[in-house]
Formats: C-alpha cells, structure tokens, sequence
C-alpha cells in the first residue's frame, strides 16, 4: 500500500495501546511521516504528559495550537476546556466559565459518567469539521481507559435520550464509526501480555464502538542477528574476538548473545501468535538504542513505518 493513501484514507487516526508499548512515539511517528509525505497534521494529547512535545524537542503542548516541526502542530485537549467551547458555542459564555471556576464539571461528570470523555471526543470531531488539517492525530490514554474512552458516546447516547448531550453523543458516534473520517491505529510489543491486552482491545473497540481498525504496530523489535553468531561457540567466539577475550569474558559475552537470540526468538512468535489471534496487517518499528528518543529517532521510525504500510497489499 502507498503510504500516502493510507494516511489520506482518514481524516482522524486515534491510536492506542497498552501503556509501556509507545504509544505515544508511534503517535509521533505516524504524524512525521504525515508531514514527510505533505499532509499536514495535527497531534492532540489529552493527557497532559508533554511526551509528544518531548520527542520533537519542543516546550511542552498547551491549549493554544504550537507548532512541533514544519508540518506538524499540536495541542491539548482537557474536559474543562472543551465544556467551555461546547457551552459557548450555545451562547453560554458565562455559564461555562462559572462551572469551570467552581469545579462543576466534577460534579456533573459524578452524575453522568463518560461525560469528560464526550467532551473530549466532541471537540476532536469539531476539529475534524473545521478541516484545518489534513490529518488528525489523536494519542489516547492506555488501553484499559481508551475502551472506556471510546465507547462513552454510546453510554450516554443510551443514558441520555434526547437533548444536547445526545446530539454530542449522536455526533461522536458518527465520527467513529465513519472509516472515511476515523480509524484506530493499535500498537503493542511483541511480547505475551501486550499481545494479549491488544488482541482483547482490538475485539471489544470493534463490537462495542464500531470503529475501523487499522493496521498493527508491532514496536521494538529487534533486528535479526548475524546468522554466524548462531549458535553461540565460545571457544569460537574467544578466538575470533580483536584483542581475544579470555574464557571468563567470552562466557559472558556468550550468555548476553545467548539472551538477546531468546528475545528474538520469542519476539517471531509473539508476532505469529498475534497474526493467527487478531487477522490485521502488521507494521513493525525497530527497537533502537537510544534510551530517550528524539526526532532524529522519530525520522529514522518514520521511514521503517513508511517501508512497512508499503509492504502491505492495497486495499
């Protein structure tokens, strides 16, 4: 598949996964090659964690739109926030503002569960109306909250006959089950509890909200060692190393090879099992040494990304 017609097949990509997996980086990633490819894009956080802002060495992401790199703008979305756009869009200027000083909002999120996530949703879909940007990129929370997230639309369209807040309701719901305005994007690791999480998430976003799903990012997986270091011979290894290890040295540089080979092998069969459990395409990112990413990290993932959804078919 073209790259690019997967990123314009959507006006909004949500993604989410198991907290840990990089979410967030892929978040970013997606976004960067967006804007590689001319598409300009709009990342929204709705945590308020800064990593996004983190990744492309910018401050941290506020309310007002900053832009994070050409291309590339971001901002934050809060409940308090977008309950004063909802209400000032109904003329209610003053109402909002007083229910925002006096923590209202506390109260009535109390009394009708899942309303600071349609609040949230509902301004995403006025973004996606407003079309300011080709592509919206959404980071949610974790997976255990963006089920929960995603599918508040439709527990306060059923708690909520009839009024604004069902139209709101009525409005998201619209939005995510539309393919051609919104898919979700799951990332995970290949490892058995990210895979088991994701596959469960995947079924219940699909049964309960309806979304469309996208293509799997399978994050940091480790490149293939050279096929000569397998097995592992430490007599053999000793002698070929510049200077020579001596045996002590060479055990433990034999036991590190030897764990890294598990990984891997466990890594080809996580990545099986996911394949037979969840029926999705899989892009895989590589694992990469730098223990803080940076954006020279996000433009080296852009283009593992790139090389990926081009190996998928056309659909």
């Amino acid at each position: 598949m073209d790259p690019l017609q997967f990123l314009s097949s959507t006006r909004l990509i949500i993604v989410a996964g198991k907290g840990g997996v990089g979410k967030t980086t892929v978040t970013a990633t997606l976004a960067h090659l967006a804007a590689s490819l001319g598409r300009s894009t709009l990342l929204v956080e709705v945590e308020g964690k800064g990593g996004l802002a983190e990744l492309f060495g910018a401050p941290p992401i506020t309310y007002d739109p900053s832009q994070l790199m050409e291309g590339i703008d971001a901002r934050l979305i809060t409940p308090d926030q977008a309950l004063v756009e909802w209400l000032q869009d109904k003329g209610l200027r003053r109402l909002a503002d007083r229910l925002v000083k006096t923590g209202a909002l506390d109260v009535i999120a109390t009394a009708a569960p899942g309303i600071r996530d349609i609040l949230v949703l509902g301004r995403v879909k006025a973004l996606v109306n407003e079309a300011a940007h080709d592509l919206i990129v959404l980071d949610t929370p974790a997976s255990g909250h963006a089920i929960s997230f995603l599918q508040s639309a439709r527990g306060l369209q059923d708690a909520v006959n009839v009024g604004a807040i069902n139209q709101q309701a009525r409005d998201v719901i619209g939005l995510l089950t539309d393919p051609r305005l919104c898919q979700v994007v799951l990332v995970t690791m290949a490892e058995a509890t990210p895979v088991n999480e994701l596959v469960e998430t995947a079924y219940a976003l699909e049964d309960r909200v309806g979304v469309a799903l996208g293509p799997v990012v399978v994050n940091r997986v480790l490149s293939p060692l050279a096929s000569d270091l397998a097995p592992v011979d430490v007599a053999a290894l000793a002698g070929k190393s510049r200077p020579k290890l001596n045996a002590a040295d060479a055990a433990r540089v034999a036991q590190a090879l030897e764990f890294r080979l598990a990984s891997e092998t466990s890594q080809r069969s996580e990545q099986a099992r996911l394949a037979v459990a969840l029926p999705l395409p899989q892009v895989v990112l590589p694992a990469l040494a730098a223990h803080a990413l940076d954006i020279d990290d996000i433009a080296v993932l852009s283009a593992a990304l790139a090389a990926g959804l081009t190996a998928m078919p056309a659909s």
